[in-house]
């Protein structure tokens, strides 16, 4: 098993600029929006009470930071050890992807100032499916934290310092898995609550589970895209092997995602409605034909070799996952005649702005702690 070593090197880079240049806009917006409130920036209202940032910062968002949940089960539930060096990359990406998640939701509520009431148990609603996903999110971010903690013992004191925390782990991976079990399934029962106000082409029962089956799909093509991106970034070699078997792993998974999906169409006779006209039907086969792409590239064992065609595929079963629940959340749901949602500007600059904030402790990060495994010699 090949250790963790910071990458060293110069942080302030072209890339580095450009998403400081963003975070900086991004937070003039935020300035005012604390100042001014939701309406000075945001294009929601009664009818579409969240929009970008919940849906995309929030739903997408902590689903792209899968990759540590999936890598949990796979390592340590399903002992596939060998893919152990990939473990502290993917944990990254889930710290900052539900870090800033938790942030969005903080700059999505209107009276931010009462944020502090979803830890008091005096304020709980036990009815809301809302209130499980907030004290989720919450305690899933500090366990995050927590399983990566050992990358900052041992940047001062070697891999022998976190030999004291690695002895608990097991208990914060034991929550690391339990969590976003919860909390993922859950976003699709935000939604299956929503009732006819969501289109039939969404609208089913089996919201939770394939909301679970996408965040694990998700969370295991950001593993397999980080890992391909980050070699390509910082001239590394590619760690096309390894890569390419846990690939493997995912046209399982999109095939499972993909029978109770069209299953439950026919079973409910939706499929009409994928024939309908308009923007659900367009987006209904842009999701499904970006589901089917990984399948394709994937099933063929041959193309797991490739390094082109695995980042291709992990890149597009990103976006069906994405696209799925863009669609749920925002194309799928109509509150009533007369109710529209488009992001302004500054939404989405706020979004851009948190991404880039993203890039940027991943940059910070990578360089000063050991979070990339080194490459293993031939």
């Amino acid at each position: 098993m090949s250790e963790s070593k910071p990458l060293g090197g110069k942080i302030f880079t072209r890339a580095f600029a450009v998403a400081f240049l963003f975070a900086l806009i991004g937070g003039w917006f935020l300035i005012q929006r604390f100042a001014q409130g939701l309406g000075a920036v945001s294009n929601m209202s009664d009818g579409f009470p969240w929009g970008l940032w919940i849906t995309y910062d929030v739903v997408i968002g902590t689903a792209l930071g899968c990759g540590g949940f999936a890598m949990a089960i796979l390592v340590y539930i399903l002992n596939k050890g060998e893919y152990h060096p990939l473990v502290r990359s993917a944990l990254l990406t889930s710290v900052f992807g539900y870090s800033l998640a938790a942030f969005s939701v903080f700059i999505d509520i209107g009276r931010y100032w009462n944020f502090h009431h979803v830890l008091l148990p005096q304020y709980w609603n036990f009815s809301s499916v809302l209130l499980e996903v907030a004290l989720c999110i919450a305690l899933y971010v500090a366990v995050l934290w927590i399983e990566f903690s050992p990358a900052f013992l041992e940047k001062g004191g070697g891999p022998q310092a976190s030999k004291g925390v690695n002895r608990i782990m097991f208990i914060f991976i034991a929550f690391g898995v339990l969590l976003p079990t919860m909390h993922q399934s859950s976003l699709g029962t935000l939604m299956v609550i929503s009732g006819y106000k969501l289109s039939p082409l969404w609208q089913t029962p089996f919201l939770p589970l394939l909301f679970l089956i996408s965040a694990v799909a998700m969370g295991f093509a950001l593993t397999v895209f980080e890992s391909f991106v980050s070699s390509l970034a910082f001239g590394r070699p590619l760690e096309t092997k390894m890569i390419g078997k846990l690939a493997g792993v995912i046209p399982g998974l999109l095939i499972a995602f993909l029978v109770v999906r069209w299953g439950d169409l026919a079973f409910r006779g939706a499929f009409g409605a994928a024939f309908g006209g308009g923007w659900p039907m367009i987006m209904f086969w842009v999701e499904n034909i970006l589901f089917i792409l990984p399948v394709v590239m994937l099933l063929p064992r041959p193309n797991r070799e490739k390094a082109g065609t695995l980042c291709l595929a992990a890149f597009w079963m990103v976006m069906a996952g994405a696209v799925y629940r863009f669609n749920v959340f925002l194309v799928g749901f109509s509150p009533a005649p007369g109710w529209s949602y488009f992001p302004a500007a500054p939404e989405i600059f706020v979004t851009l702005g948190i991404v880039s904030v993203e890039v940027m402790g991943y940059l910070i990060f990578v360089r000063a702690l050991p979070v990339l495994p080194e490459p293993e010699r031939a």
